[in-house]
Order: C-alpha cells, then sequence, then structure tokens
C-alpha cells in the first residue's frame, strides 16, 4: 500500500514540475520538426504523437512539420532509380519530385489520421496550400541538384486560421516557384521558416542524435544549451560537421529572427518532447537568444 502511495505522490510531482511550464507557454505556438528514425519506428511514432496532442490539449498551439525521407528513398528504389545525394540535399530530377509529392502526401495524411485517433482535430496540409511556402531553385555549392527549393517567402495566414478555428497544422515540405513549379524542400528548412514567420515560443527539431556535442566521438562534451552567438563560434570554429552543421545553421537563424528556443532532441526517446519541455533538467540541446543566457537556469 506505502509503495503505491509513493507512486501516486510520484505522478503528483511530476505533474506541479509540469506546471510552471504549461503556464508560460499557454496559447504559445510550437513547431516541431519531425523526422528520422522516429518516423520510420511505429511506437516511436505513436509516442511522438501523443505528445504533440497532449502539447495541444494543455494549451500549446503545436505545429507538425515532417520531412519523410527514408520513405521516398523506398518509393524512389521501387521505380528503379538511386537515391543521390549532394551535401545533405536529395538531387531531384522531374519523377524524383513527383514521387516524393506522392509519399510526403500519403504520410501526410497518416499522421493527421493517428492525431484525430486520439481525439484532436488535424488538418494535413503542403506548401501549395495558402501560397504558405514560395521557393525558387536551390543550388548546392554552385550544383544542380534538381528541383529542390530554397524559400523565398512564408505566408502563415492559412495556418494562423487553422490554429484560430483549434486544429492541429501538419505541413509536408512541398512548395511553388513564381511559376507554379512544384520543388521538394528540405523539411528543415522549412520547419525552421515556419517557426520565423508565426513567431514560435519553440521550434523543437527531433532528430537521431542525443543532442549537441562539441566533438561527437567524446560524450562527455555534450552541450545541454548555448546561445546562437555560442553556437556561432561553434559553427565557424569548424567544430561541426556532418548533417548537425546545416541543422545548427538553422537553429542559430531561427533564434536571430525570433524563436524564442530551439531544442535538438533524440526522438528516439520515447515522449522526448515532454520531458525537455515540461521538466526543470531536460535532456537535449537547447539554444537560446543571447540576452536570455542569464535567465535560462529558471526557465526553458
Amino acid at each position: 500500500m506505502e509503495q503505491d502511495m509513493q507512486q501516486v505522490l510520484r505522478k503528483a510531482e511530476v505533474l506541479i514540475e509540469a506546471l510552471p511550464y504549461i503556464q508560460k507557454f499557454n496559447r504559445k505556438i510550437i513547431v516541431v520538426k519531425y523526422g528520422g528514425s522516429a518516423m520510420s519506428d511505429e511506437e516511436l511514432q505513436k509516442n511522438v504523437i501523443k505528445d504533440v496532442t497532449l502539447l495541444k490539449l494543455v494549451g500549446f498551439k503545436p505545429i507538425i512539420v515532417h520531412g519523410g525521407g527514408k520513405e521516398i528513398s523506398r518509393w524512389v528504389g521501387k521505380v528503379g532509380k538511386e537515391s543521390r545525394f549532394v551535401n545533405g540535399l536529395r538531387v531531384t530530377d522531374e519523377e524524383t519530385v513527383e514521387i516524393a509529392e506522392m509519399v510526403l502526401g500519403k504520410v501526410n495524411k497518416d499522421l493527421v489520421t493517428m492525431v484525430q485517433e486520439l481525439g484532436v482535430k488535424a488538418v494535413g496540409i503542403s506548401g501549395k496550400d495558402g501560397g504558405l511556402l514560395e521557393v525558387e531553385k536551390k543550388y548546392s555549392d554552385g550544383q544542380d541538384i534538381g528541383f529542390v527549393g530554397e524559400i523565398t517567402h512564408v505566408n502563415p495566414k492559412v495556418l494562423y486560421d487553422l490554429l484560430e478555428k483549434d486544429f492541429l497544422p501538419i505541413v509536408a515540405p512541398i512548395g511553388l516557384d513564381k511559376d507554379f513549379q512544384t520543388y521538394n524542400i528540405n523539411a528543415d528548412d522549412a520547419a525552421c521558416a515556419i517557426a520565423r514567420a508565426v513567431h514560435a515560443e519553440k521550434l523543437a527539431f527531433l532528430t537521431d542524435v542525443e543532442g549537441l556535442y562539441r566533438d561527437f566521438n567524446d560524450k562527455s562534451s555534450f552541450v545541454s544549451r548555448l546561445t546562437a552567438t555560442q553556437a556561432e563560434g561553434l559553427i565557424n570554429g569548424g567544430l561541426i560537421g556532418g548533417g548537425m552543421l546545416p541543422k545548427l545553421n538553422n537553429c542559430t537563424a531561427a533564434v536571430k529572427n525570433g524563436v524564442n528556443r530551439v531544442h535538438i532532441l533524440d526522438g528516439r526517446i520515447p515522449h522526448c518532447l515532454l520531458l525537455e519541455i515540461f521538466t526543470n533538467k531536460g535532456i537535449g540541446t537547447a539554444i537560446i537568444a543571447d540576452e536570455d543566457s542569464m535567465e535560462f537556469a529558471a526557465q526553458k
């Protein structure tokens, strides 16, 4: 009996710890970039959707921006093509952009279904809808990589309208250029651009790493928080490499353009979003505005 009471009390303590964060972020917009292993594992997928749904039910205004790279590669292989990447960006010919749009559309509606199964109204859109994401052709170090879009403008009206009507928007990263040509967009780029446009309180990246390391081979070099200026220092110092470099560039740009907090989280950890947002310690890396560094200890 006493053991049961201790468990109940621990649950109460967890809820009390979460209370100030629920109060602080009530009615605030949080953008969640969803991809990687957390998307390809069914159990992790359910956990992420439960997390985002809970955020919605306690008063947040979440927006999901999702990728679908592994699934796109699978379907590209099915039609006998080989996926090719330049600096982490998929080389996208006319046939591949059609496949990408088809696959992302299916992923999008699957996520809508999962959210609605949990009793929350969701609407899936792409960057084409309402002129949400306008793009131009993106080059990678001067190389033509096909129909890959660089976002030039975000029109967030459709997102604001959905949020106002109490829907949870789920966005697929496909956009149009000024000639109405379809382009595939890097999901990290889309999430950052949307977070800036809607002045999100938080932007959370679900990734396949625990967070940021000064030296990835040295686990003691984990960075739990840093300012945008400190992040730029790491980038300019050549200390960050691989897939983390464009992600950190995106995170830093988001903070410098009005997003209050950017979190890099390990999407393979069940309920990583809740652990980061609702606990004092958190589990990932938080990138914050320079002027907020002194008060970070008191609030995340």
